[in-house]
């Protein structure tokens, strides 16, 4: 079934096609990034996989700084001229 799609007249008017549709300039630099992008997957697939230990929400909550005074005085102001 795809033997058939990968004779050499197929990629060649495939490659005609791309050819006219992206110019000569561009056609470089698609296949450079085409080529990052397939090793840069491939790393992705072999590299382990990252495991994100966060804490209980209960320590999350303590841990968070709260906000200071001065920034909940300046929201007051804002939040008065908005309803006058």
């Amino acid at each position: 079934m795809f033997g058939e799609l990968l004779q050499p007249m197929h990629l060649l008017l495939i490659l005609v096609i791309a050819l006219l549709l992206f110019g000569p300039g561009k056609l470089p630099q698609i296949a450079a990034n085409m080529g990052k992008s397939i090793r840069e997957f491939k790393s992705a697939l072999s590299a382990p996989e990252e495991v994100k230990v966060s804490a209980p929400p209960q320590q999350q909550a303590e841990a968070q700084p709260a906000q200071p005074a001065a920034a909940k005085a300046a929201e007051t102001p804002k939040q008065e001229q908005k309803s006058a």
